[in-house]
């Protein structure tokens, strides 16, 4: 069972739907953020009472956001990510404080106008010198805090930029193009264990593979309850949000991104996201 949110391209607006898995689409609402906003067992029983006619128009699928939902990261949640922030920054001794410190980092990512979905460009700034793709397991929390889906973030980070002064964040974080989610949701209770979910990246360039890797969730420092009490402590998200739970794939400083590579990212039992980089200001493919 999986969540989209997708047009059929006959110029009606996007909608949130159902896809079964011979690849039929039952609409289930105009926007995602309508069923951010139910209880985790009201939408439970939509989903597996849904009926009516499939979809049978071809369909593009979108990023699985909207309306007001937004996405918020944590960083430093895995030792690799540790030793990667450590090794590229002036300061180096912040990033061991945040990863043994109580209160996790967590910053804000994207509203959810700004997220690219599957097949989409994403970007990297043209006044940075080293940017990465960042792999990661994103939680979908609704309204009421409640665990619903899981889904694919690729949190695109300017290495450069942050390794200069950790007070640059927002811009190594935060720029046209540095968020991809998707390309589906799964619902969060079909999945037996969230925290042993293994992760893998693969970075293409022409015809060979410039850098890949492998982790898993198991390998995370906090757990994924933590990281959303955290979020919720102070913040209200009447709209839902993404949490995306921090990477465990970080490569050497003798590696960056560059256009036209092709991002392929895969979380087991969730799904594989696919993305094309472009440098510089990245408009919405289509728009």
């Amino acid at each position: 069972m999986e969540l989209v949110r997708y047009t059929t391209g006959r110029g009606d607006e996007a909608s949130a739907g159902l896809r079964g898995p011979d690849g039929s689409l039952r609409r289930l609402a105009g926007s995602m953020c309508e069923l951010l906003r139910l209880p985790r067992n009201d939408l439970r029983q939509l989903l597996e009472s849904a009926d009516g006619d499939a979809e049978q128009a071809s369909v593009r699928l979108l990023p699985p956001v909207d309306g007001l939902t937004e996405i918020w990261a944590a960083g430093v949640t895995y030792q690799r990510s540790r030793e990667g922030r450590t090794a590229e920054s002036a300061v180096r001794d912040v990033y061991d404080r945040v990863y043994d410190a109580q209160r996790p980092e967590l910053f804000f990512k994207s509203p959810a106008w700004r997220v690219r979905g599957p097949g989409e460009s994403i970007g990297i700034r043209a006044d940075s010198a080293i940017d990465v793709p960042e792999p990661e397991l994103a939680l979908i929390l609704n309204s009421a805090a409640e665990l619903v889906g899981l889904t694919i973030c690729n949190d695109v980070s300017s290495r450069s930029i942050e390794g200069e002064n950790p007070l640059y964040l927002p811009q190594a974080k935060f720029y046209s193009g540095s968020c991809s989610l998707g390309p589906v949701i799964r619902p969060a209770w079909e999945v037996a264990d969230p925290n042993n979910l293994r992760i893998s990246v693969a970075v293409s360039r022409g015809n060979a593979v410039a850098w890949a890797a492998e982790t898993s969730t198991v390998s995370l420092h906090r757990s994924l309850s933590e990281l959303a009490d955290f979020l919720f402590s102070g913040l209200d998200f009447p709209d839902g949000v993404v949490l995306s739970t921090g990477t465990g794939l970080v490569p050497d400083l003798d590696f960056t991104l560059q256009p036209g590579d092709i991002v392929e990212i895969e979380v087991e039992d969730v799904g594989v996201l696919r993305n094309t980089v472009r440098r510089g200001l990245v408009a919405r493919d289509g728009v």
